[in-house]
């Protein structure tokens, strides 16, 4: 990972990190040489993030965001801005399983 790529990953995980996010929802990141905040056994092949809800024990949902060489391409408020939508899109699946369709 270059220098930039890593000072634009910090950056991108402070401002995830001060977005308010629903509070049943953990963000976590795998960003070797950045944070890693994921379960230390799992490698993956590319840095993500991790969105995951779970909900009396038997409700379990995860959605991984690979931070593909295209999303490295955008600046921090924008890659931000990406992860934050795909945050509500995984929100929305699960209140849709769990409610049905609105």
């Amino acid at each position: 990972m270059s220098h930039d790529d890593k000072a634009k990953l910090e950056a991108v995980v402070d401002l995830v990190d001060k977005l308010s996010v629903n509070p049943d929802v953990d963000v976590k990141y795998y960003i070797p040489g950045v944070l890693v905040t994921t379960d230390k056994t799992q490698k993956f092949e590319e840095p993500c993030i991790q969105f995951e809800y779970v909900h009396d024990e038997t409700d379990h949902h995860l959605k991984r965001m690979p931070l593909t060489k295209y999303y490295l391409e955008k600046n921090p408020e924008d890659l931000a801005n990406l992860v934050t939508f795909s945050l509500e899109q995984f929100i929305g699946e699960i209140d849709s399983r769990q409610y049905g369709a609105q």
